[in-house]
């Protein structure tokens, strides 16, 4: 697709996320258990697919033509480029993500930018921003919750959101990882 529009910018930007995507391929699942972001193995990361994905982006960000696959992309980018989880520059992310809703104005990406102002502000006010929104049936939303409810030490709202997350996903390293999350809450 990209030979055949070498200059549409959504194009590059679709291209970088699924390189930048494929480079932690390795490092999601382990013993058939989902590895979230902040528990993967960053020394199993292609570091050349990162370069090349980092290079998309840049070409992206050259080009001036922001849009939802480029902004996605630049969310990975900067995921990628920290040494370790906590390395990460949160406030950027947030920045991408206030960007993204400007594209996609949706739930999700309400969702997610959430996951990062956690980071950045704290649970508490994370949890503020996700408990109005309407994804009751998605799996992630309950996910998200109950790790925020759980580092708020709210365990017992944590097992039921835990709960919930793992009746809403038909994915096997999904639910393995959701279980895992609920036994240890204490």
């Amino acid at each position: 697709l990209r030979g055949l529009l070498p200059r549409e910018p959504e194009v590059t930007g679709l291209l970088a996320l699924q390189v930048l995507t494929e480079a932690r391929r390795e490092a999601r699942v382990r013993n058939g258990q989902l590895v979230p972001l902040d528990e993967q193995d960053r020394g199993s990361w292609n570091r050349a697919l990162i370069a090349e994905g980092h290079d998309l982006v840049r070409e992206c960000l050259r080009t001036n033509r922001p849009g939802r696959y480029q902004i996605l992309a630049a969310i990975n980018a900067v995921h990628t480029d920290a040494r370790t989880a906590s390395d990460s520059d949160w406030r950027q992310v947030i920045a991408l993500y206030d960007q993204l809703t400007r594209f996609d104005p949706s739930p999700i990406v309400v969702l997610n930018r959430a996951v990062a102002v956690a980071e950045l502000d704290g649970p508490e006010v994370a949890l503020a921003l996700i408990d109005r929104l309407p994804l009751t049936g998605y799996h992630a939303f309950h996910a998200v919750r109950a790790d925020l409810l759980a580092r708020l030490g709210r365990s017992a709202e944590a097992r039921d959101a835990y709960d919930a997350a793992i009746a809403a996903t038909g994915n096997t390293a999904e639910r393995a990882y959701l279980n895992r999350k609920r036994g240890e809450l204490v």
